[in-house]
């Protein structure tokens, strides 16, 4: 049985050391003999490290390494191009400056092991004269491979206007620093061009001189070039899974459906072609139990940040409608949070209509532990033993024992201190209610459309809905009169 390739992200010591890879080398033949510039952005640990690792050796012409796979069996030239890959999280990038001198520094120190001289001080020129004296000297064309492209910008987001400035200034470093790709004497030698990261900035913002960059992000056509489609998971990993269903006494079919509504779910383009997180399938399969591990590897305090400043309605990240203008317009001086909810992977396409994208969560792992950090950040409450009561309301839910359900959200509320919930309207108490049930694993819809109208919260747990509508500074028998009246429960009677 092949190793599982957790936390391994070097193509060649996974083919090797007998890790599983899952070939994707469909995707990158066409990628590559269809063009030449391309761009893709992922969230993190999705693979795109290893999708790097694994063009830089496809180019380099190590045919052995690919045996058995897809890619071995297409009409590929094994030719052996130089390579020139740039990991940007390995720089220090405190500020342009620093940035700028880091890549001049990488690039000098990959000419001397070259025995390529490089000018000391111009970076442009450095790297220009970097590509062209590698094709000199291989006499072959350059492929330049660049990982992480985005490190030395998102790492100083949400984090006030000062670091907000060193981005942008960092953003002008390598926008000057890509354009050196569209420039002719370098763009004759190169025979291929692939950036990545986690965000996708405008085009106008970075790659402004880069206008020729074909970008697979939303590519209908790549949305499984990263990440694992369903059945790649039952092909690749069928042995795993049946020693998961022995230790956790399931059927193979019952821990197949725990993996999918735990870790598959993510969607990037209009196909309705979804994913799993490679990280986090791997990780439970190790494991054999189903648990938070993508989220657990970074806390995204930042976005958390954001959200607490421009006070925005976490109710409505289950459904999200925005237009494909939003994921086009992205950049600093206009951060907009759901387009960056969507790059970094806590949201994704749910569905599209032609005119509109609707995204949420996309699976448990992800809205359990965003909830449960949300509530955590955004519910000021010191008695960590009674913030922590949150996790006894599944169980009273599921027994219909509503009175300790009720005496738990009172106490919890309660709790809050009075300076926060001064003047607070019905919006937070919904707010802090619907983050107190989805931290606990509840299962909760918000805002469900009727045809007479749309009920607040629609609560499930087994065989049992709960139609919730909130009311502030009004009685108990006004709601329950709205829901009788407009029959927010008859679509689940009989269900």
């Amino acid at each position: 049985m092949k190793k599982l390739p957790i936390g391994i992200a070097n193509f060649e010591r996974m083919i090797r050391n007998g890790y599983v890879y899952v070939d994707k080398t469909r995707w990158i033949y066409k990628m590559v003999s269809e063009g030449m510039f391309y761009f893709l952005s992922r969230p993190r640990r999705f693979g795109k490290t290893l999708l790097v690792s694994t063009l830089a050796h496809l180019f380099s012409g190590h045919r052995e390494l690919f045996e058995g796979l897809w890619i071995a069996e297409a009409e590929w030239d094994w030719t052996a191009h130089p390579i020139l890959k740039l990991d940007m999280s390995e720089l220090e990038h405190q500020n342009a400056d620093i940035l700028r001198q880091a890549l001049l520094q990488k690039l000098q120190g990959i000419g001397q092991q070259e025995g390529i001289a490089l000018p000391p001080n111009l970076l442009r020129n450095a790297f220009s004269e970097l590509i062209i004296g590698l094709a000199r000297k291989y006499n072959q064309s350059v492929v330049v491979l660049i990982d992480e492209y985005d490190q030395p910008l998102i790492s100083h987001l949400g984090k006030g206007e000062q670091e907000l400035e060193i981005a942008k200034q960092n953003r002008e470093v390598l926008r000057d620093f890509f354009g050196v790709l569209k420039g002719g004497n370098v763009n004759d030698v190169l025979e291929f061009v692939f950036l990545t990261g986690i965000s996708k900035f405008s085009q106008v913002s970075i790659f402004s001189e880069l206008n020729n960059l074909n970008d697979l992000t939303m590519h209908p056509q790549y949305g499984e070039i990263l990440g694992y489609t369903q059945e790649e998971v039952e092909r690749y990993f069928p042995e795993y899974i049946q020693r998961m269903a022995q230790t956790t006494n399931q059927t193979p079919q019952n821990v197949l459906n725990g993996l999918r509504e735990w870790y598959n779910g993510y969607r990037f383009t209009r196909q309705e072609i979804q994913v799993y997180n490679p990280f986090s399938i791997l990780k439970a399969l190790d494991r054999q139990e189903f648990s938070v591990y993508w989220f657990e590897t970074a806390t995204p305090a930042f976005l958390v940040n954001l959200i607490k400043e421009r006070n925005y309605p976490v109710v409505d990240l289950e459904c999200l409608q925005i237009p494909e203008s939003f994921f086009t317009t992205y950049d600093l001086e206009r951060l907009q949070l759901e387009p960056l909810l969507f790059q970094t992977g806590y949201l994704t396409i749910q569905k599209y209509d032609g005119l509109l994208y609707e995204l949420g969560y996309p699976n448990s792992e992800v809205k359990k532990s965003f909830t449960e950090f949300l509530y955590n950040e955004l519910v000021p409450i010191s008695d960590s033993s009674v913030k922590l009561q949150y996790n006894l309301l599944p169980k009273y839910l599921q027994k219909r024992d509503l009175k300790n359900f009720v005496q738990t959200v009172n106490s919890i509320l309660s709790s809050i201190p009075y300076v926060h919930i001064q003047g607070q309207d019905e919006h937070y108490y919904h707010t802090v209610f619907y983050l107190m049930l989805t931290a606990g694993g509840i299962s909760v819809h918000t805002e469900v459309l009727t045809s007479r109208g749309r009920m607040d919260m629609a609560v499930e747990t087994g065989d049992t809905v709960y139609v919730i509508e909130l009311k502030c500074n009004q009685s108990a028998a006004e709601a329950l009169t709205q829901i009788k009246q407009r029959g927010y429960a008859d679509r689940y009677r009989g269900s």
